[in-house]
Order: C-alpha cells, then structure tokens, then sequence
C-alpha cells in the first residue's frame, strides 16, 4: 500500500454532509499545497464508496458540493480509501464500490496513519 502525507479520517456518511464536506475540503487543500492525500472512508462513511454517492451533498458557501470536492480531489491524484472490515460489516461488498477506491486492512490503516506526516479524523 503507498502512503500518503495527508490522511483526512472519515466515519459519517450522508447523514452527515457537513462532516463529509470539511474531510474533502481539507483533502483537496492538502493536494493543492502539493501533499499527497487520501480520504480514508471508515464506519458509516463506507456507503460513500458507492458510485454517486455524494450526489447531492451541498452544505452551501462558502463550500463547494462534495460532488464537485470529490472530482477535483480526483483528478488531482487524490485517493480515497475503504476500510475494508467496516465495509462488510455495513453489508458491502467490494463489487458495490467505485472501482478505483483503494479497499484496505486495518493492518494497512495502521500502516497508513503511521506514514503520514499529518492526519484530521472527523468523527
């Protein structure tokens, strides 16, 4: 699994765009400075490894929608990554998850966190 510099630690999905917005706004941020960043999708924000699954997320301004976050942080070589045993305890399989998503262990959380050179875990 490669590192990243920045880790932006997510575990409230769609029930909660205020938290979702400020992880992909700081994540974007970090790329834009030129770190190396991923979203990490932990507990309930697992179901945003769904394709369109932040469809619709707008808190308002001064913040993007998250679709919008998302595309850019994207195509600026950010990750996103899923954990994979919150995964299937939610009820997702890998097959349900955006293919380019990166589906890891809690071996290789810890692994990623450690590597990091900062971390923001949105709870």
């Amino acid at each position: 699994m490669q590192s990243a510099d920045f880790v932006a630690t997510l575990f409230d999905g769609r029930a909660n765009p205020a938290k979702v917005t400020v992880a992909f706004t700081m994540a974007l941020n970090a790329l834009q400075k030129g770190h190396g960043a991923m979203v990490l999708l932990m507990v309930d924000a697992v179901e945003l490894g769904q394709p369109d699954a932040t469809a619709g997320m707008d808190v308002g301004q001064p913040f993007e929608p998250v679709p919008d976050l998302l595309t850019k942080f994207l195509e600026g070589g950010g990750r996103i990554g899923i954990c994979k045993s919150c995964m299937i305890h939610n009820g997702f399989d890998p097959g349900q998850m955006v293919p380019d998503y990166e589906i890891i262990t809690a071996l290789e959380v810890v692994d990623l966190m450690m590597a990091a050179k900062g971390s923001l875990q949105i709870t």
